[in-house]
């Protein structure tokens, strides 16, 4: 009979657990006995890290022909729900009634969503970069403040959260609104974050790179504080001031997809499966946990996965391999990615590259923003449909990152 995987999600885990999954089948020459189907709304990668910007245009490459290349079934729909004593997933078709799909062995990488706190008016007037649906509603917006009557707050942008997304959002923000409204247009972007300084969790050597940024692109940081109160026109802050906009950009927080919960065994205050070193989840037999769904160990001295494309990628290969070597044979291999790098895009400032998990400064501005470009429209895209090109990365050690 031939052996199932299952993997929920083509994000960029997703797409590299089962391009390393196909891999490791292919080695084993096992190809007519594993069978290796993934399940996600469509047979799209989004590029969510790049939703900040202004253009978004081919920011959900197709990678079915991708896909077909290396032997993966893709079933447009979702896992609505996991049976981890029965090794089964429900899958809701997108047209057609509900399947119970049994598996032999389960990859669940549906990545993670924004973090979206009872705030009043968030819900009703906050815009977000999470989704491609997400970005492509604040272009809209942003784009028909135009004819809009001139005021403070048309003119507004606030920026709630100050970690990687916010910082890439607001810095943007001012370039955008100058080619929409007008470059005489006197323009407001302020970035708000509960943090002593915006950019503080950058540590000690990004943090003054940060505040020179903020300062030159014009965007106003308000630490300290948090957004208490949203409404059609207007943003409410926690010291009681009141700041006029018609624009709320919420950044702040992710929390793993809600389908983790349903893996049985520990989880981490995000909501992610804490992993073993193989990424499976040491409480339900044939399930591994990957990308932002998995707390996984990069290192033995203590540091842990963050939720980002960079982790997500070599993630995703080695669950999906070792997924796969389970059923074929092959030897599994462990999790590790102690060499740490972020490249912070700061608009037309430049950007920041750093290295180590102590984020020394490498390059800044002009030099950065090189290689931040570079990752962004090449690094994180799909790789072309050709088997052998494909196998060459998928090796669960293979490393993208200078």
């Amino acid at each position: 009979m031939t052996k199932q995987i299952i993997i929920a999600g083509s994000g960029f885990a997703g797409l590299w657990a089962a391009l390393s999954a196909a891999r490791a089948v292919h080695l084993a020459g096992k190809g007519e006995e594993v069978a290796i189907t993934m399940i996600s709304p469509t047979p799209n990668l989004i590029i969510r890290p790049r939703l900040y910007e202004a253009v978004l245009e081919n920011m959900a490459p197709d990678i079915s022909a991708l896909l077909t290349a290396v032997g993966v079934m893709h079933l447009p729909g979702i896992v609505d729900s996991i049976d981890a004593d029965h090794k089964q997933v429900t899958f809701l078709p997108r047209d057609g009634a509900p399947q119970t799909l049994s598996y032999d062995r389960f990859v669940l990488a549906t990545g993670s969503r924004l973090f979206t706190p009872p705030i009043p008016g968030l819900k009703e007037f906050g815009f977000n970069v999470d989704t491609l649906d997400g970005a492509q509603a604040l272009d809209a917006h942003l784009k028909s403040l135009a004819s809009r009557p001139e005021s403070l707050g048309r003119n507004t942008v606030v920026v709630a959260g100050g970690g990687f997304t916010g910082l890439e959002t607001a810095t943007e923000i001012p370039t955008r609104l100058r080619a929409i409204l007008g470059e005489q247009a006197a323009i407001r972007t302020i970035i708000v974050d509960t943090a002593r300084e915006i950019g503080s969790e950058f540590g000690t050597g990004p943090l003054p790179v940060i505040r020179e940024a903020l300062a030159e692109t014009g965007v106003e940081p308000r630490a300290g504080l948090r957004v208490a109160a949203i409404d059609a026109d207007s943003v409410t802050l926690s010291d009681g001031e009141r700041i006029p906009a018609q624009t709320v950009i919420w950044t702040a927080g992710m929390r793993a997809h809600p389908l983790a919960a349903q893996v049985p065994g520990d989880h981490d205050n995000l909501g992610r499966v804490v992993g073993d070193a193989f990424l499976r989840a040491p409480a339900a037999d044939g399930i591994f946990v990957t990308g932002d769904a998995v707390r996984a160990a990069t290192d033995n001295i203590g540091n842990v996965a963050p939720m980002t494309c960079q982790h997500g990628l070599s993630l995703g290969r080695v669950a999906g391999h070792n997924a796969a070597a389970e059923l074929v044979g092959l030897p599994t291999h462990p999790y590790s990615q102690p060499k740490y790098v972020t490249c912070l895009d700061l608009g037309p400032w430049g950007a920041l590259y750093t290295e180590g998990w102590d984020r020394q400064v490498r390059f800044t501005r002009e030099e950065g923003k090189k290689i931040k470009q570079e990752i962004n429209q090449i690094w994180i895209y799909p790789p072309a449909p050709d088997r052998d090109a494909v196998f060459a990365v998928a090796n669960p050690d293979y490393v993208i990152v200078p």
